[in-house]
């Protein structure tokens, strides 16, 4: 296998399925299985879920409320997702511990790098929840600060779509697909498949972002086995 030691990033919209909120059973059950796959090649899976699917922040504050306020619901809101992608990965025989940056006992361990990076080690899939703690900040940043932290080989960002395209595929049939791309280019061509933070943190520390789509069965597998699948930007 590529890589020893992977974060994968999923986003909140992506557990709805074909719903309008909330989470889709048979498709978080699918995403287990798809993590299962790669977890028996002895990788080391950590992941960082959105939760956009339940509240969004940034939309929250434009409809007047108070954006501090607004990020901590969101936050609580992918707190909700990892502990459901906890109950589907155990339920299919996969061990695995939540961690949140706000502190939620009854429920997850506070975020501990040491005992991150130990869990990993052990054979346990990580969830890191509720972002990086702070409001202004992305789950997309939350994804690129944790795998600096915990020295993660790469970071997988699974979407809907199977890559970085010049322009929305599902709105428009004509645009082209990047199977590689730089930090400075997609900086450059305003590319929002994560935020800015998020990509300059990366260039800053070189850790590659592979933007791929997860609903096709054994393409994470087949990302972590090192094939050109979706769009990889490095440096």
């Amino acid at each position: 296998m590529k890589y020893q030691r992977i974060l994968l990033k999923l986003s909140g919209e992506a557990l709805m399925g074909n719903q309008t909120h909330g989470i889709d059973p048979e498709l978080i059950d699918s995403y287990a299985k798809e993590i299962k796959k790669v977890f028996h090649q002895n990788i080391e899976i950590a992941i960082v879920i959105g939760g956009g699917n339940i509240f969004r922040g940034v939309s929250g504050a434009s409809k007047g409320m108070d954006r501090v306020q607004a990020d901590y619901m969101g936050m609580l809101a992918t707190v909700i997702n990892g502990l459901a992608l906890q109950s589907a990965l155990e339920n299919n025989d996969v061990p695995t511990r939540l961690q949140t940056a706000i502190k939620i006992e009854a429920i997850a361990e506070p975020f501990i790098k040491r005992k991150a990076t130990r869990h990993l080690e052990k054979g346990r899939v990580v969830i890191f929840g509720s972002g990086t703690g702070n409001p202004y900040f992305t789950t997309d940043s939350a994804a690129v600060l944790r795998a600096i932290e915990i020295n993660a080989d790469v970071i997988l960002k699974g979407t809907r779509v199977d890559g970085i395209y010049t322009e929305d595929p599902e709105k428009n049939i004509t645009a082209t697909k990047f199977d590689n791309l730089s930090f400075e280019e997609v900086l450059k061509r305003g590319i929002k498949v994560m935020d800015t933070t998020a990509f300059t943190l990366s260039q800053e520390n070189n850790l590659p972002i592979i933007v791929f789509d997860m609903n096709t069965p054994d393409n994470l597998y087949n990302v972590v086995k090192g094939k050109k699948i979706g769009t990889r930007v490095d440096l």
